[in-house]
């Protein structure tokens, strides 16, 4: 397993009114932080919340190009970021109050369990677990970046990076964060950088990703196709 620490590129907030992060989503724009009672958006740029939707948001966030999905206790719900109206809900995996982070990929709904150390694929129309990976370390943020799987660990008062097999769930590659620093939410911009909610710091925290391993074994002359 290749190991390193981790890169903080910026950081954001603490925030006005916000106590807590939680969940973090990215919509391409904007930034959406679940803080409780409300999912708030952020401008990356800036540094300035913008506009916030009153709905439950207590764990994971994810973005499917059109929607929201937010967790709320023993509940998945689907919002329209522009009316800010839930559209849908499905059962949340965990049940109340046990799942974490949460990811949109490949059509499917990715779900963390925290004290379980799950991750589950399930369908986001009826909320059905279609499979699940093991992990060995608590499971709070998940988010999938450039087809790999990634997902946040705060146990024991540290917090790491892991990118894992999504099908074995063994760990490939760790990034610790420095002493102090926890990862609640983590969701990727689709490029090189991780979003990871602070929890109860309140703060937002840019993380370097780091290169593929396809790509650092790829040769630098290497013509395009």
């Amino acid at each position: 397993m290749k190991r390193s620490n981790a890169t903080i590129l910026r950081e954001y907030g603490p925030f006005p009114g916000i106590e807590r992060v939680h969940g973090v989503t990215y919509d391409g724009e904007r930034v959406w932080l679940a803080t409780g009672d409300t999912l708030t958006s952020l401008d990356p740029s800036s540094g300035e919340t913008l506009r916030s939707i009153d709905v439950a948001a207590h764990a994971g966030t994810a973005f499917d190009g059109r929607h929201l999905y937010q967790i709320a206790d023993d509940r998945i719900q689907k919002v329209d970021p522009q009316s800010g109206q839930v559209v849908a809900t499905i059962p949340a995996p965990g049940g109340a109050g046990a799942d974490s982070g949460m990811a949109w990929a490949e059509g499917s709904l990715w779900v963390g369990q925290y004290r379980e150390r799950k991750i589950h694929q399930i369908d986001p129309q009826t909320g059905a677990i279609l499979r699940t990976i093991q992990s060995n370390r608590f499971v709070t943020g998940v988010t999938w970046a450039g087809g790999e799987l990634w997902h946040a660990t705060w146990e024991d008062d540290a917090s790491e990076l892991r990118h894992i097999d999504p099908v074995t769930g063994e760990t490939l590659e760790s990034v610790a964060l420095p002493e102090g620093v926890g990862v609640s939410g983590l969701e990727s911009d689709g490029a090189d950088r991780f979003f990871c909610g602070g929890g109860d710091s309140g703060k937002v925290r840019v993380v370097q990703r780091p290169p593929a391993e396809r790509a650092r074994n790829e040769p630098e002359s290497e013509p395009a196709s």
